[in-house]
């Protein structure tokens, strides 16, 4: 430790850019542990209010509510046909026309670019 201490101070980095660093990269791996028991806990605190609600209505607290793979996957395969149903066939064919105005001074371009350089 004292020779990787003394290596240190004879180089470019000095202690204080070494502290820096190191609080830095403490706070982002803290942050990342945090988070990650945040979100490894939520979904326990979910579930442990819904027994509760359960037990306060008198009903029995139902442990097999799990759904499984294959019914997940009928669900998601009849809402991709239903929302799939609800979008309308297009031809793919475009039809432009071409439709002759009169002539506006608010769709002319001469107004919008004016040349600064030849005025005296």
């Amino acid at each position: 430790m004292m020779i990787t201490l003394q290596i240190l101070l004879k180089s470019q980095i000095n202690l204080e850019s070494f502290v820096i660093a190191l609080t830095g990269y403490l706070i982002v791996f803290t942050a990342l542990v945090l988070l990650f028991w945040f979100f490894s806990i939520v979904p326990r605190l979910i579930s442990l209010g819904k027994i509760k609600r359960r037990t306060r209505k008198g009903k029995a607290p139902a442990t097999d509510e799990v759904i499984s793979g294959e019914e997940t996957a009928a669900i998601a395969m009849a809402l991709h046909l239903y929302l799939d149903e609800i979008h309308d066939k297009e031809s793919g064919l475009l039809t432009i026309k071409r439709i002759s105005k009169a002539y506006s001074p608010w769709s002319s371009k001469i107004y919008a670019v004016r040349n600064q350089f030849n005025r005296r």
